[in-house]
């Protein structure tokens, strides 16, 4: 379903399927479906009658297939106030990001945003945790979903769930990334997991605010990317992983851990050269705790 921003002139001749009072398909002599909304706009419309343009707000262009009859389910059922801050909120969200974001985000997020108010008016929260990593991997997407999240907020004077943040993240990374749907998802949480690992060796929560756990996570983002394009890190020189196996007992075992992990969810073994980096990193966020423990 492609998105069309604005007001947008009705086709001379038409037929009109209206969903509610501010909903209306119209279909052109090509068979073309547009979805056509605005406040009152389907209100006592009859098919032979003529829309006024100054009534439309949004145009969206269907597609064929069970996707259309989705998007036609779901905007007849959402009421529109919903619709409206959601649109309202991906508009603003586009022009932070500086492009479009696609034909099915605005569907998406309109059906997300829905279940989540029916959730709340049954009192059902679905835990989740703030995921900080979001903030270090994908700071502008984090960034325009906090602020989607406190437009959609606003408009339906409704605070919405801390964690809405968290998920409109993904949904945006799902929509401006030029990947196969699921694949930062995917990325993301294999970077969940090792962080997970790395706090469970060192027995600790990670200061998610300090420097070091933002490098340590951008390196684990794209040692996973590396891994992925099979270009990861090589060397001849072992003497530096020797050492530092040696040296850091528990940051090596940690990045044993860490290695077990990535074998198992991507089928392929770590070079030494990227293990070496691991416990690099692992054993700077230990320092981290023992000076963090020292003040």
């Amino acid at each position: 379903m492609a998105r069309q921003d604005g007001a947008a002139r009705t086709p001379d001749k038409v037929v009109h399927k209206v969903l509610n009072n501010n909903v209306v398909i119209s279909i052109d002599e090509s068979g073309q479906e547009r979805v056509l909304m605005g406040r009152g706009l389907g209100f006592q419309l009859l098919p032979s009658d003529t829309i006024d343009p100054a009534k439309v707000e949004k145009t969206f262009v269907l597609d064929q297939g069970s996707e259309a009859d989705h998007a036609r389910q779901l905007l007849a059922s959402v009421p529109y106030p919903v619709i409206e801050a959601v649109t309202r909120a991906v508009d603003e969200a586009e022009r932070t990001l500086g492009r479009s974001l696609g034909r099915r985000l605005p569907l998406a997020i309109i059906d997300h945003i829905q279940f989540v108010l029916e959730r709340m008016q049954k009192g059902i929260r679905i835990p989740t945790t703030s995921m900080p990593e979001l903030r270090v991997l994908h700071p502008q997407e984090f960034d325009a979903a906090t602020a989607m999240a406190r437009s959609v907020s606003a408009s339906l004077d409704t605070a919405l769930p801390d964690e809405e943040a968290v998920f409109l993240t993904m949904h945006l990374l799902n929509a401006t990334r030029d990947e196969p749907n699921g694949t930062a998802a995917l990325l993301f949480r294999r970077v969940q997991h090792v962080v997970t690992t790395v706090e469970g060796g060192l027995g600790v929560h990670l200061d998610t605010a300090s420097p070091d756990y933002a490098r340590f996570i951008l390196h684990i983002q794209f040692l996973l990317q590396r891994l992925v394009a099979k270009s990861m890190l090589r060397g001849s020189d072992t003497s530096f992983f020797e050492f530092a196996k040696h040296s850091y007992p528990r940051s090596y075992a940690i990045a044993a851990d860490v290695k077990s992990y990535v074998s198992a969810a991507t089928g392929s073994d770590l070079t030494d050269e990227e293990l070496l980096y691991v416990i690099v990193h692992v054993e700077r966020l230990a320092n981290q705790m023992v000076d963090g423990a020292a003040t």
